[in-house]
């Protein structure tokens, strides 16, 4: 059974940064093109930065430039590289399979204060 857990979440003011992990297991395999999702309250969850299993990125515009998305395959975990953090991306942050989703972790919240 597939299983994702997040961590890494945290407070931080504008300006700041922050690095989240993502531990796969089960038969999530290293070709899978994985991504780091979030959902802010209200709103959808929405896909913000996803990497190949040959290491391909891409990013949405609201981070690109910000937010930095690595692998290491060899330990089935994802990383999220956050810098230059914004009010605006306060969210709780999930990672997932990028098309066909397993089920979803807990997540990891995310708070940036002004």
């Amino acid at each position: 059974q597939e299983q994702l857990v997040e961590s890494g979440g945290g407070l931080v003011q504008a300006g700041g940064s922050l690095r989240l992990s993502c531990a796969a297991s089960g038969s999530i395999c290293r070709i899978n093109t994985m991504g780091w999702y979030r959902q802010a309250p209200g709103k959808q969850r929405e896909l913000v930065a996803r990497i190949t299993g040959g290491g391909s990125t891409v990013y949405a515009d609201s981070v690109k430039g910000r937010f930095t998305i690595s692998r290491d395959n060899a330990k089935k975990t994802v990383y999220l590289q956050m810098n230059s953090l914004k009010p605006e991306d306060t969210a709780v942050y999930y990672c997932n399979n990028v098309g066909p989703v397993y089920s979803w972790g807990q997540g990891t919240q995310v708070t940036v204060s002004s």
